[in-house]
């Protein structure tokens, strides 16, 4: 079960960049490759997931119990030839004083070995104190290896090198020089996805290139290869909570305006006996003939003129809607069902459906963990007599809504974070629920299982309406 733990001493040293031309290495050298990102993230798991070949699978401490997600390792791991974890932010790095929910706490609890990516740059002596720092900062930390990032020449790499042979017993396992060829656009909120760019299997194979001979992928296996084996989990998959008597089909938003997934949220609507159909709100004139609809996600504010040139598109949500199908929208999907998104000097009109229109600013409006209380309006019945209590999740949003212009009916009260107006989240309008937060299928917030329970039951009752009519 071999693995390893990539992380950094701060955020934007590059180990995004490194993990995405490390997965496209080793898959260039047919192994199996498992990617891992820490935290809440959609658009580097995108990137990884392009680069390894297989989906990413996200580690979260704030949403996720600490058992659930070593069973979730376990179990991907078990289908892998290695294991690339990419760490947020710096490896100590995280919410709480005591570090529970940090990088350094994932590590350790997987007993991963740690590979350090340090941006170099004005950097020389000083590499030793932070290294040295970084190794008897917190004990149970197996600091593996380097990689200096963004090196100026072969004579301050050479500097580099002497100076951490000398005063520390951390190995070298890569130098990757300044080079456009590692550049990503980004946007502000990070990265440009994956989705979104035609030329994204062109740039990863321009970063598996550089990463291929500036880094030394032996030792990186070798490294790898001293992580413990961690045994199977007691279930290889556990069964959902609820799974559908009769299929049912779920239409899902995916093009370059929406495409923020969790991979293992889709794995559960699988399990649960649902058909996910995608379909593009930018391109498709119709939707498919299904029984729900999933808006997830993305930057509908990047493709305002398509989306509102698709008055199509638009006509055929609004009638999905009016006509009390279930639908389900998460931040992205939520600015779609409003009447308009602005962005800049860019204006179109969206479906219309929420009496709102979105404004998206220069500064994040909502962003970070947040925790939620159902209210007696949140539309979908418990599974198995359990309704979720409070629900963590996350947001991050640089847009709002406003004005709402109808009395509406919450599905969730905010205990911490912004959701639409900073005290509650989840609009509720005849079967769809759209809101800020974004969700995953975890602890007790079954919300996937739930969701297609909803589409189940709609299904149910209209066809218990069509023999009546008959």
């Amino acid at each position: 079960m071999p693995y390893l733990f990539i992380s950094a001493a701060h955020k934007s040293s590059g180990k995004t960049t490194l993990s995405i031309g490390l997965c496209a290495a080793l898959h260039a050298r047919g192994l199996r490759v498992q990617p891992y990102k820490k935290g809440p993230d959609y658009i580097d798991p995108l990137w990884l997931a392009a680069a390894a070949g297989r989906g990413c699978e996200n580690l979260d401490f704030f949403t996720t119990p600490s058992d659930e997600m070593l069973a979730s390792f376990q179990r991907k791991q078990t289908a892998a030839d290695i294991g690339l974890i990419e760490g947020n932010k710096g490896l100590y790095d995280g919410l709480d004083l005591d570090g529970s929910n940090s990088n350094a706490a994932l590590a350790k609890m997987i007993d991963a070995p740690v590979v350090l990516v340090l941006c170099t740059k004005g950097m020389t002596r000083g590499i030793a104190p932070l290294i040295l720092g970084y190794q008897a900062f917190e004990p149970g930390i197996r600091l593996a290896g380097v990689i200096l990032n963004r090196v100026g020449g072969s004579r301050h790499e050479a500097k580099l090198r002497r100076v951490i042979e000398h005063y520390t017993d951390v190995k070298v396992v890569g130098a990757v020089a300044n080079s456009p060829d590692l550049e990503i656009v980004e946007r502000h909120l990070g990265l440009m996805p994956s989705n979104e760019s035609a030329a994204a299997s062109d740039t990863i194979a321009r970063i598996r290139d550089v990463v291929e001979t500036q880094v030394d992928l032996d030792s990186l296996l070798d490294i790898a290869a001293t992580a413990p084996d961690l045994g199977r989990p007691a279930q290889n998959t556990p069964p959902p909570r609820f799974s559908v008597t009769r299929p049912v089909s779920i239409g899902i938003a995916q093009d370059d305006a929406f495409g923020f997934y969790y991979q293992s949220d889709l794995d559960v609507f699988r399990r649960c006996g649902a058909e996910l159909i995608p379909f593009s709100p930018l391109r498709d004139r119709r939707l498919p003939d299904v029984d729900g609809l999933f808006i997830g996600g993305g930057f509908p504010e990047t493709r305002i003129e398509g989306l509102s040139a698709n008055s199509a598109m638009r006509s055929e949500i609004r009638r999905y809607v009016e006509a009390d199908y279930p639908v389900y929208a998460e931040c992205g999907g939520l600015m779609y069902l409003t009447r308009s998104i602005r962005w800049k000097d860019k204006y179109g009109d969206m479906v219309g459906v929420i009496p709102a229109d979105t404004v998206v600013e220069e500064k994040p409006q909502g962003r970070g963990y947040v925790r939620l209380r159902e209210t007696p309006d949140f539309p979908w019945p418990a599974v198995d007599g359990n309704a979720t209590g409070e629900i963590c999740a996350h947001e991050f949003h640089y847009s709002r809504i406003t004005p709402l212009e109808i009395p509406t009916h919450w599905a969730y009260r905010v205990e911490r974070g912004t959701g639409v107006d900073g005290r509650n989240d989840g609009i509720r309008y005849r079967n769809l629920l759209a809101s800020y937060t974004h969700m995953r299928n975890v602890g007790d917030n079954r919300w996937v299982e739930r969701f297609v329970k909803f589409v189940a039951d709609s299904v149910e009752k209209r066809s218990v309406g069509n023999d009546r009519m008959a």
